[in-house]
């Protein structure tokens, strides 16, 4: 790493992937670094280059060759790991050229050429693990990180000895905002505003599961549901249809541009427990019912709700078990004994780390720092 020799701040460079588990820490971290008065640029691959939307969209971007060969065909990871190649030459330029302090990446594989560049042009790489489950990418780069920031307490496949900082996951203004809010108590006949969210891909299995379980219960108790549901992009009208004969409020819609005014109102998410969502709902207050993906690469999203079930802020169900039988029970017992809610919703502070982004930048320039100071 060169030594900063004047007092303008030095370059940081940012490599994601295109989901929002990797953009939305990204675009957090981008923000406060830039309040400090640091120099910012994001290399990614060309399904990302350009085509993000706040502080990503507004630095320089990069756009280098990359591929992913989890799950592939034989023939299809030989051309990723030819187009990755390629893509560790094409970033080692950009780094050569850029001369930046240090890169920071945020996992998926469209974040590897440029961290494995940075490892091999001596220039400090610096990762962050969005899961309590360390990614295989980072699990390979965090051998040879100078640093490691990670989203929760426990992180599996940590390499003993290797340098770590909590810093929680960095998630959006908007919602950080939200910490320390007053829980909107559910007042006797008041309707209980549930929101369901199913990752960036919908979840099918609660477009399935829900309409069964809320035409199940009470008809008093369906007229005091208010259900925000998302769904896959194309299956509106399909998961409207399945809630005819219900007498609750449904909005369906497979994609929601106001989170956090949704989040401020919201008595209670279903969820998939996606590092983002999970970090979201600690920090906003909300209390939760989390069905982990089943297919999550090294079942990570069951360890990451594991977080909110030990403190007793929200339930979790396996996908085999989520039953509309199950959750109609669960959804009555809740309408009618509010206080649980409000109990849940104290208890996420136990894991809400709202600071997650300032926590993210004040270690990553105490690095900087010593070790500018070390090779001075």
């Amino acid at each position: 790493m060169k030594k900063v020799k004047s007092q303008k701040k030095p370059l940081i460079i940012l490599t994601a992937g295109g989901t929002g588990g990797h953009v939305y820490p990204a675009e957090a971290l981008a923000e406060e670094l830039e309040k400090r008065g640091y120099r910012l640029a994001l290399i990614t691959d060309s399904r990302g280059k350009d085509n993000y939307k706040g502080k990503l969209g507004q630095i320089k971007n990069y756009a280098v060759w990359s591929g992913g060969i989890v799950g592939k065909s034989k023939w299809f990871k030989i051309k990723s790991l030819f187009k990755t190649g390629i893509g560790v030459l094409q970033a080692g330029w950009i780094l050569l050229r850029e001369r930046p302090v240090c890169v920071v990446g945020f996992g998926g594989y469209a974040s590897f050429p440029a961290s494995m560049a940075a490892l091999l042009s001596g220039i400090d790489l610096v990762i962050h693990e969005q899961n309590s489950v360390m990614s295989r990418t980072n699990r390979f780069l965090s051998k040879y990180a100078s640093l490691i920031a990670q989203s929760f307490k426990k992180v599996k496949y940590t390499p003993l000895g290797a340098k770590t900082v909590l810093t929680g996951m960095p998630v959006r203004e908007a919602i950080t905002a939200l910490y320390g809010r007053v829980y909107p108590k559910l007042k006797d006949g008041e309707k209980i505003k549930i929101l369901v969210l199913g990752g960036s891909q919908g979840a099918k299995v609660f477009g399935e599961v829900l309409p069964s379980a809320i035409k199940n219960l009470d008809k008093d108790l369906q007229k005091r549901i208010s259900l925000h549901q998302q769904c896959r992009r194309g299956e509106e009208n399909t998961v409207r249809e399945s809630f005819r004969g219900s007498v609750c409020d449904v909005e369906v819609k497979s994609f929601f541009d106001n989170m956090a005014e949704m989040y401020a109102q919201i008595h209670l998410i279903i969820s998939r427990a996606g590092a983002s969502s999970v970090s979201e709902i600690a920090v906003a207050g909300v209390p939760s019912i989390l069905v982990p993906l089943p297919t999550a690469a090294d079942d990570h999203q069951t360890l990451n709700a594991k977080e909110i079930a030990d403190v007793q802020a929200g339930l979790v169900f396996m996908q085999t078990e989520f039953t509309s039988e199950k959750v109609e029970k669960v959804l009555e017992d809740l309408i009618k004994h509010p206080d649980k809610l409000e109990k849940m919703a104290q208890n996420t502070s136990k894991v809400a780390i709202a600071d997650a982004a300032k926590r993210f930048a004040d270690a990553l320039e105490h690095h900087i720092i010593n070790s500018n100071q070390t090779e001075g």
